[in-house]
């Protein structure tokens, strides 16, 4: 994290102070911070527990299993982040990945389990688990299914729920309880995955949770380029809304004072072609209707796709920002958080993973994670629509592209 413009940034990001203060302290005490505030509060400390790597009480690797609702670009990258994590952790020996940005998640699983040969963790075989690519006539009998599996075979420790089906479904009442961590949901709150930040409300359920993180980057946005008219596009529908941040998005319409320009691409029981074009045709048609975009979550915005939508804005001139990351920047979309790859988040999911092998129930474990808060900024689309960084942004920019690909940061 970039934390020389503390002063700048702090009062656009929330938490970005707090999150500095979190880099000095190593990953494997962070779960004591919250003693030290519970102690002055007079409140019992909570436990905790180590990251090490541990067998089983028998003596036998801890077993995985995998459940997403379909393919989506973040799922394969979260998955490896999260198995280099427990590399990092020493928990299995370096699992040589292939790509993942190349990858799908089933490819990636395939390739842990033929060539991880790990004396504490083992990826199931027959243990990943899709509804298609989300399709919902068979969201609910993967669920059945894998429900079946778990309380008659117990033959998995622990699931990775992978994007905000999987982490529904796991947390569905029907569900056989197992310890579960869910990654790659836009708001595990809004989606009622888990009942709060503080609490996930479900023994079994742990969900990463990064309070007010699309209000902290609109405000960002907002402070960078005072827009009047901010353009979204969602799919019309609870899920697709939760996807899009749109209720974040709206908030800071009313407390800063923009309106919102949306248009409304489905995603949910068309072909991935049919998301793809449905998105494209959004962002062109509001590009030349608003003063910015924020470039939501969808299933239709690809690297297939994210071409010709960076092409409808930049012939509008319109600044934009992404609200997945930086590789979006990367692709031509003006600018966003930065991400390192996904290598802290995996890390942290990884860490959970660890204390609940140590004895520790999800849902007693810190649930909050805060960003590292640094800029990513693409030059090139700023000079093709006319926008001159302020040099405040241009150094407190820790990922700097020159519209190829290239990260041209010092």
């Amino acid at each position: 994290m970039n934390c020389r413009f503390i002063p700048w940034l702090a009062a656009r990001v929330p938490g970005l102070a707090l999150a500095c203060t979190l880099l000095a302290v190593p990953a494997a005490q962070a779960q004591a911070l919250p003693a030290a505030t519970a102690q002055a509060d007079g409140a019992a400390a909570p436990r905790v527990f180590p990251v090490a790597p541990v067998r089983k009480p028998d003596g036998s690797p801890w077993q995985l299993g995998y459940l997403q609702g379909g393919d989506y670009t973040d799922y394969p990258v979260i998955l490896a982040a999260i198995v280099r994590g427990l590399h990092t952790l020493g928990w299995i020996p370096d699992p040589s990945l292939p790509d993942p940005k190349t990858h799908t998640s089933r490819q990636i699983w395939d390739h842990l389990v033929r060539n991880v040969k790990s004396d504490f963790v083992r990826f199931v075989p027959d243990g990943y688990y899709t509804a298609g690519n989300f399709d919902a006539s068979l969201r609910g009998p993967t669920r059945e299914a894998l429900s079946q599996r778990l309380a008659e075979r117990r033959d998995i420790d622990l699931m990775i729920a992978m994007g905000t089906w999987a982490g529904q479904d796991m947390a569905a009442p029907a569900m056989t309880p197992v310890p579960t961590i869910v990654a790659s949901t836009s708001d595990p709150i809004a989606s009622r995955i888990v009942a709060s930040a503080e609490d996930s409300g479900r023994d079994h359920i742990h969900a990463k949770v990064e309070p007010d993180r699309y209000q902290g980057q609109v405000r960002l946005f907002h402070d960078i380029v005072p827009f009047k008219t901010l353009g979204v596009v969602y799919e019309d529908s609870a899920e697709g809304r939760t996807f899009g941040g749109v209720d974040a998005v709206e908030q800071m319409a009313r407390a800063l004072g923009f309106q919102v320009r949306a248009c409304h691409a489905p995603f949910n029981n068309v072909t991935p072609e049919q998301a793809r074009q449905s998105a494209q045709d959004c962002y062109a048609r509001i590009a030349p209707q608003v003063d910015a975009v924020y470039i939501t979550v969808h299933r239709g915005v690809t690297g297939q796709s994210l071409p010709a939508i960076v092409d409808s804005l930049v012939q509008a001139r319109v600044p934009s920002f992404s609200m997945l990351g930086s590789d979006e920047v990367r692709q031509g979309v003006l600018m966003s958080m930065a991400q390192a790859d996904y290598l802290p988040v995996g890390l942290f999911h990884a860490e959970t993973i660890a204390r609940i092998f140590h004895g520790a129930s999800p849902r007693e474990l810190s649930q909050i994670w805060i960003s590292p808060a640094e800029i990513a900024l693409n030059l090139k689309t700023a000079e093709l629509i006319g926008f001159d960084p302020p040099i405040d942004i241009l150094l407190s920019s820790d990922e700097v592209y020159d519209g190829q690909g290239r990260d041209i940061a010092d």
